[in-house]
């Protein structure tokens, strides 16, 4: 891998220099950061991350390389990656190719030898903000303007999701569950085909029209990018079908139910993003490790006025974690029980929608 000097510029005007690694080309994105200490191959690869510079907190990047069985998404739309140190001589029995090598491919950019550290100080103090990785050669003055002419993207989601209808088809199946994508990870459709349940994977902007033409026993919403309010496709088919059949939202799809039932959401300073956050759940009292990888959340005193009930909350920071409308076979959370941070903490959320689409099959028998 040949090393070249580059250079890293913050919205807040601060200056890193480190080395190449994946792709050499300039990017503008939103920087953020992300406290796992494992998993930088899935977190390059989910679509969640589209658009967006991600600033790893764990110092040593690379080091296992790359599987190709790993990946959350065919096509990898991440801005950039911003580590302490990479390493290019992975040492992994399953590996087949390295971190850099996946980059490359997509025509992601790296940086490798800067403080990550201060860099993650900045953002979690002063929030979120846009920077520019470049050649050493551009000013700093010319970096800010280029920084200040940057907006962040409102179509990631359109960008992600697929554009036509395609399947995960299991034998003999016991449900039939359409699953509506926002962005979503491959892992998610692994583990409702574990469960017995064949996916079927629809467009971002299909109508509750397009769906019940499946004839599914269960809808899911996925994760994925951005501000949910740029996909009311979205929050208008879960207004046509809650109570219809029963639904699920994991992240992105958290929140568009919620803004289907009348809350509200907002950005928060720098997000959730890392695979070590407790959440607890309320009703029982159990605390869960999870993954997590969000930019906005559900205003929690929003909810007084919707039928929605708050099921999980974060012992952080007090967000939003969980939701749940018992009357209309529907319940979200805003983390990834897909992500295995437990590693087995939330995985019983699924089968929690496969006992909802069972229980539905009966009553229509």
């Amino acid at each position: 891998m040949e090393k070249q000097s580059r250079k890293l510029v913050m919205e807040n005007g601060a200056e890193f220099s480190g080395a190449s690694f994946g792709a050499v080309r300039e990017i503008l994105c939103e920087m953020v950061f992300n406290t796992s200490m494992v998993g930088y191959q899935e977190i390059v690869t989910d679509p969640s991350y589209t658009e967006q510079m991600v600033v790893m907190t764990y110092p040593l990047i690379g080091n296992y390389g790359v599987c190709d069985d790993d990946h959350e998404t065919k096509i990898p739309t991440m801005g950039a990656m911003v580590v302490r140190e990479y390493n290019d001589l992975p040492s992994n029995f399953r590996a087949t190719g390295t971190l850099s090598q996946l980059l490359e491919a997509y025509d992601i950019p790296g940086i490798q030898g800067v403080d990550t550290r201060k860099i993650t100080r900045m953002i979690r103090n002063e929030g979120s903000q846009r920077a520019i990785l470049c050649a050493p050669e551009v000013s700093r003055e010319e970096a800010l303007e280029k920084i200040r002419a940057y907006r962040l993207p409102r179509d990631t989601v359109s960008r992600v999701s697929c554009k036509q209808p395609w399947r995960s088809d299991i034998k003999n199946p016991k449900f039939t569950v359409v699953c509506v994508d926002c962005g979503i990870k491959l892992n998610i459709i692994r583990e409702l085909n574990r469960r017995g349940c064949s996916a079927v994977v629809v467009p971002y902007d299909a109508t509750a029209e397009d769906i019940m033409k499946f004839k599914p026993d269960g809808l899911f919403l996925s994760n994925g990018p951005g501000d949910p309010e740029d996909v009311p496709d979205v929050i208008q088919a879960v207004r046509e079908l809650r109570g219809r059949l029963p639904i699920f939202g994991i992240c992105l799809g958290h929140q568009l139910i919620a803004l289907a039932y009348g809350a509200r959401t907002y950005k928060m300073k720098f997000g959730h993003r890392g695979g070590n956050h407790p959440v607890k759940e309320l009703r029982t009292g159990k605390i869960a490790v999870t993954s997590q990888n969000h930019s906005y959340a559900v205003d929690v005193d929003s909810l007084q006025n919707t039928r929605l009930t708050l099921t999980h909350q974060n012992l952080l920071d007090l967000t939003a974690e969980g939701l749940a409308c018992e009357e209309d076979q529907l319940f979200s959370i805003q983390y990834h029980p897909e992500s295995a941070p437990g590693p087995q903490d939330s995985t019983h959320l699924f089968d929690r929608f496969i006992g909802m689409m069972a229980k539905a099959g009966e009553r229509h028998a």
